[in-house]
């Protein structure tokens, strides 16, 4: 590269951070980007963005993690205006005029010195001392200080009356201009961040930040850490890694198909060689799709995971003979039809398992025992011994009664039954959870993330 050893150690340096995040980088892309950085330069920072995501990121979800990862080895210029930080109030004077005006360039500028004058703390950084806020033997730096010291969100009144005398805002009503205004604040609070996460890099090491300090792609967020958003943006990864599954089943299939060795044929086709069996015979098995039955908590904070993990397998719905799908809070309804009906709205899954079937009776909270009891009398026709049976939730009982019995019913109609549990193992056991009692009379394993269930259903489903 003409762009020098430095950048291109920058360059290798952002592909490891990102890999180490989830996403998935080959050599081919690696190459696409260092052409980009050479055909692009340095000059133009935004545009070197842009080619560098457009190289290097297969969705637009991953940008959560492109950004911030980026503004570490591609940071701006470091360095604070040539007269030093400015007052608190003429920097928000400045602020408002340059979200008037919605100057990024100008925005980006000013978290860079509103970062250096209010961001620095510790002992050189404190209100009075030699060093001067924000002074560069501050022991760190803090996008939180600076912002609480500015309040950025307390200009709105003024620049939304600023851009009204501009005559700057055509056809928007006051909402829509307040709405604007609020993104144009919202993106500066980004660029403190990212500035005081530059520094921070600076001081600590850049490979150290951006491991600890960079949100995670959505398929490694453990599932009871998941909010709304993270979640829609993960439900738009269930047709990617259903094919992907699929292909894995189906390969896993083929093999398992070519069955054991038939010995006697064996033996026998070797009578032409001396008794050497040059050639094994292999028995073949008959082709049977294997039957499928979930079992999903759906309450509270474990909601996400079942909902996840039923969109996906309705996804994968081609590669069983049957599936059926159970949701309980501390009752059990058969939602089988709602899932398939509902394959154009994802996001609607849970609202209609809510509105259409019975899981509660007398209260809201799981009561493991008494739906575990209600599927084994009410849905015993539903497992078979050609049925794998998958139980979603954590186990945890709210101190009722576990119900072994009915889980042992279960386990000895099934073919197998696994228990995917979304706490860490370390968990189990804890407070209300019966996990250690559960696992003792089936398979439990560790499920925290769409990364290990997608590792999961390709393992422990049957062929």
């Amino acid at each position: 590269m003409t762009t020098g050893a430095g950048v291109t150690e920058r360059l290798t340096s952002l592909v490891s951070a990102l890999r180490a995040h989830g996403i998935r980088i080959g050599t081919g892309e690696s190459v696409d980007a260092a052409r980009a950085v050479e055909a692009l330069g340095l000059a133009d920072r935004e545009l070197l963005r842009e080619g560098l995501a457009a190289t290097l990121l297969h969705s637009p979800g991953q940008r959560r993690v492109f950004d911030p990862v980026f503004d570490l080895y591609f940071p701006r210029r470091a360095g604070g205006p040539e007269s030093g930080p400015a007052g608190r109030d003429e920097l928000r004077d400045r602020i408002a005029d340059a979200l008037a005006a919605d100057d990024r360039a100008l925005l980006e500028r000013l978290a860079a010195e509103a970062v250096e004058g209010f961001g620095g703390y510790g002992s050189a950084g404190a209100p009075g001392s030699s060093g001067g806020p924000g002074s560069s033997g501050s022991d760190g730096w803090s996008s939180h200080q600076t912002l609480d010291r500015l309040r950025p969100g307390t200009l709105l009144a003024r620049v939304r009356d600023d851009v009204r005398a501009r005559g700057g805002a055509p056809g928007f009503t006051d909402r829509l201009l307040e709405d604007e205004i609020r993104r144009r604040i919202e993106d500066f609070r980004r660029m403190v961040a990212s500035e005081a996460r530059r520094r921070v890099a600076e001081r600590r090491g850049r490979d150290e930040i951006a491991r600890r300090a960079v949100a995670t792609t959505p398929d490694r967020v453990d599932f009871l850490l998941l909010g709304k958003d993270r979640l829609a943006e993960l439900r738009r990864t269930v047709q990617p890694l259903a094919r992907k599954l699929a292909t894995r089943l189906a390969a896993r299939r083929r093999r398992a198909s070519r069955g054991s060795i038939d010995l006697r044929r064996t033996l026998r086709g070797s009578l032409s060689t001396g008794g050497v069996p040059m050639r094994p015979v292999l028995r073949r098995r008959r082709p049977v799709r294997p039957e499928l039955v979930l079992l999903c908590d759906v309450s509270g904070s474990v909601a996400g995971f079942s909902d996840f993990t039923m969109l996906l397998v309705q996804a994968l719905h081609d590669q069983f003979g049957k599936v059926r799908v159970f949701a309980f809070v501390n009752r059990v309804d058969e939602v089988t039809g709602l899932l398939v009906h509902g394959a154009a709205d994802p996001e609607g899954l849970g609202a209609r398992i809510g509105e259409h079937a019975t899981l509660t009776a007398w209260h809201g909270s799981s009561d493991y025992g008494i739906a575990l009891g209600e599927f084994a009398e009410r849905y015993g026709d539903a497992v078979g011994p050609r049925t794998t049976v998958f139980v979603l939730g954590d186990a945890r009982t709210n101190m009722g009664d576990p119900n072994l019995a009915a889980v042992r019913e279960i386990a000895g109609r099934a073919r197998r039954v696994y228990w995917l549990n979304p706490e860490q193992r370390s968990r189990w056991g804890t407070g209300d959870s019966a996990a250690p009692e559960y696992a003792e009379l089936v398979e439990m394993h560790e499920c925290r993330n769409a990364r290990q269930l997608g590792a999961l259903v390709t393992r422990l489903l049957p062929v």
